[in-house]
């Protein structure tokens, strides 16, 4: 059973100010801590980049990924996932189910990951919670990528498809820390 784990990576940061893929974070950009996370539970790994898209490959730090671009990142999250998406239906070899998680979530964990990327099959829906609350990594097994691709819209991913599925819930309470970094924290400025 081969899970791929893809990173989204693409947007720009309005709200940031700056592309998240490129902010710094307890001595590493984001998309390397992503990376490097993913990594560690997973063989595959595929990193979605958009914004500032040659910035962040010159700069990061992004061994052991496959880098794709998405060319409509401005259009918003559905566009990176049907980019990973794609990507791995022409990877070499047969991957079994995607596991997707964000980059602008450092507080994400090999352990979280591996809990979801357990119940990976090709017919596989898994969604981490965090007390009660679905979060990410969300697993898409492969019989379902084509299904997910019709739905996606805007600055939004999976969620309508998973909401009219049947989808195992993964108890991440503890494993990872579910926050996002939606803006700077105080006193940081908001670009380089």
């Amino acid at each position: 059973m081969t899970t791929a784990a893809v990173v989204l990576a693409a947007g720009g940061g309005r709200r940031y100010g700056m592309p998240k893929a490129l902010v710094e974070h307890e001595g590493s950009l984001l998309v390397e801590r992503a990376v490097r996370t993913a990594r560690a539970a997973c063989d595959v790994v595929l990193v979605v980049l958009g914004a500032q898209a040659v910035d962040v490959w010159r700069t990061a730090d992004l061994t052991g990924a496959t880098v794709l671009a998405n060319k409509d990142w401005e259009s918003g999250m559905a566009s990176s996932l049907r980019t990973g998406l794609d990507g791995l239906r022409g990877f070499p070899g047969t991957v079994d189910a995607a596991l997707v998680t964000l980059v602008d979530m450092p507080g994400m964990t090999p352990d979280a990951l591996r809990a979801v990327a357990a119940h990976a099959a090709p017919d596989a829906l898994a969604v981490a919670t965090y007390d009660g609350v679905r979060g990410h990594p969300v697993l898409l097994g492969r019989e379902h990528w084509a299904g997910v691709v019709e739905t996606l819209t805007g600055d939004e991913g999976a969620r309508r498809y998973l909401a009219a599925h049947d989808v195992t819930e993964v108890d991440c309470t503890g494993l990872a820390d579910p926050a996002d970094l939606d803006v700077p924290p105080p006193g940081v400025p908001s670009a380089p």
